[in-house]
């Protein structure tokens, strides 16, 4: 099992994937993207409460990051 709360983005990728069994998909990652890029949408606002600003960017990055991997 990963950290709670994923502090790096090969702990995020693990926590998604293995502990969560979510497959980093494009259309799932685009989704997401979508949401959390939008500082005003109630999940994003949500997400930022709980989790604080930071890693709401971090988790955006990472986002991002698997987003470019899959272009590869």
């Amino acid at each position: 099992m990963s950290a709670i709360i994923p502090e790096t983005f090969g702990e995020w990728h693990h926590c998604i994937e293995h502990d969560c069994g979510i497959r980093l998909t494009e259309e799932f990652i685009q989704g997401r993207l979508m949401v959390l890029r939008d500082s005003q949408h109630e999940e994003t606002q949500r997400f930022i409460r709980h989790y604080g600003e930071a890693h709401w960017q971090r988790t955006v990055s990472w986002f991002e990051r698997a987003n470019n991997d899959i272009h590869r």
